[in-house]
């Protein structure tokens, strides 16, 4: 039999069938999906309109909670709209280009708030190590570079996989992705045809972006501790410590959610596969959906500015 007969030339419409296994309760599962991200987007915008707002909090650590903040809506928007039209309305198709768009932009943004935590774990690191030099060093003008940097890293790191696909493929086993949402290894593994290539390189941008953030974050705060611990005063040391502590969560439970969920998908054979959709979905949807809640929680700043905007006593 010829190739043509058994595979499909390069597909206009894809289909994305949700959860597989779960097709008859996604309607309700769509439910705590849609308070997910309706409390990330509205979360999101109200710490992003405090930070733009408030001259006092236009310092660098707020300035990058704002960029993290226009990732995490852009983030969530990307997916939850086709995914609640999956799960909803029972509209499953989408078109083969906006499929690789969807794709660029969800990793693409995944990078990029790797990137400013990154950015924020250095902004904590000169703060406490050395700040009567922060100010000198953390300029308006370093911080547009930074994120021109974080964004420009991502961007083109991620391009290639679209190339890749676009280009080396043409046949495909399958129109119909298991998955929720276009992810990468979701799409690549429709193809019929060598896809190490692929594999090798979504690998490589995976460890180059997550690898090199979560080490220097990690010696960063080894930094912090190490100076921290020095104070000679316990009161300086909490004081110093507290400043941290929400970006300290908020690192945890990117990088927890991100390789719990990279492992389950390539070491997971015996997991069955509507756990692993599960959790790639929750490894998208949480942290936008905990970053407002906890910076509001832990920031003295940002609680009090919200005590301001509702007038509450």
């Amino acid at each position: 039999m010829s190739v043509s007969n058994i595979t499909v030339f390069m597909p206009s419409v894809l289909t994305l069938i949700g959860i597989p296994g779960l097709e008859s309760v996604q309607c309700w599962i769509g439910i705590p999906f849609c308070i997910i991200y309706l409390i990330a987007v509205i979360g999101n915008s109200l710490l992003l309109i405090i930070i733009i707002s408030e001259r006092s909090l236009h310092e660098p650590m707020y300035v990058f909670l704002g960029m993290l903040a226009v990732m995490d809506i852009a983030l969530v928007t990307s997916i939850m709209p086709k995914m609640l039209g999956i799960f909803w309305f029972h509209n499953p198709d989408i078109y083969f280009h906006s499929c690789l768009l969807q794709m660029w932009l969800i990793h693409t943004f995944q990078g990029m708030e790797s990137g400013i935590l990154l950015a924020m774990s250095l902004d904590r690191y000169v703060a406490i190590c050395y700040p009567l030099r922060h100010a000198a060093i953390f300029t308006h003008q370093l911080i547009t570079q930074l994120g021109a940097v974080v964004t420009l890293r991502a961007a083109i790191l991620v391009a290639p996989c679209l190339v890749l696909i676009k280009c080396r493929f043409q046949f495909y086993h399958t129109t119909v992705i298991s998955h929720s949402y276009c992810e990468h290894m979701a799409i690549v593994k429709l193809a019929a045809g060598n896809v190490q290539v692929n594999k090798i390189y979504g690998l490589f941008v995976a460890f180059t972006v997550a690898g090199f953030d979560v080490i220097f974050i990690t010696l960063s705060y080894v930094q912090i501790f190490v100076t921290v611990f020095r104070l000679p005063q316990k009161e300086a040391r909490l004081k110093a410590f507290n400043t941290c502590i929400a970006h300290i969560c908020i690192f945890l439970q990117f990088y927890l959610l991100a390789f719990f969920s990279f492992f389950t998908h390539r070491f997971g054979s015996h997991i069955p596969p509507f756990i692993h959709i599960l959790f790639s979905s929750f490894y998208l949807l949480v942290p936008p959906f905990l970053n407002p809640l906890v910076y509001g929680a832990k920031t003295k700043q940002i609680r009090i500015h919200v005590v301001k905007i509702f007038h509450l006593d």
